[in-house]
């Protein structure tokens, strides 16, 4: 794990690779989620102070955007769809049976460090759904026994 001084530094670099853009908040919150696989909360300051914003917008925009992380995820990640399309298709119970499996709400992280459960608003397989992305792998035609056995399989 990086010390704050290098946290600081490396921000600090990011936010040099960006001036001079238009808009640059989201791209400077992806390249310091990317870089440290979430938003360091002592990021907020620093960021708001390059772009001579409040520390509240910056705020608001990570925690807006479900693709920002305040805390690291766990080491895969399980995207499940709660789009229409896959709400239709009985996609709340492929959610309620992964919640359940997981021991965790959408948001959170096993305590292991495993899994980290996010929802998604469309992985644009809607003629496939319920769906799922589990790290970088599409996965359709999910059922309440499907999610649970991608589960095991991505516990293994």
């Amino acid at each position: 794990m990086l010390d704050s001084h290098a946290h600081s530094d490396r921000i600090a670099e990011i936010l040099e690779a960006h001036r001079g853009l238009e808009g640059p908040l989201l791209p400077i919150l992806h390249a310091v989620q990317e870089a440290f696989g979430h938003i360091p909360e002592a990021a907020i300051p620093q960021i708001a102070a390059a772009l001579t914003i409040s520390k509240a917008e910056v705020h608001g925009v990570v925690s807006f955007y479900h693709d920002f992380r305040e805390k690291p995820a766990g080491r895969h990640v399980l995207k499940l769809c709660r789009a229409e399309a896959c709400q239709a298709a009985f996609g709340n119970s492929v959610a309620d049976r992964a919640r359940e499996k997981l021991g965790i709400d959408w948001h959170e992280t096993t305590p292991d460090g495993a899994v980290t459960l996010e929802p998604v608003f469309c992985l644009g397989l809607c003629a496939c759904g319920p769906a799922a992305l589990v790290d970088d792998k599409l996965v359709g035609m999910l059922t309440p026994k499907k999610v649970e056995k991608l589960i095991d399989e991505v516990l293994k």
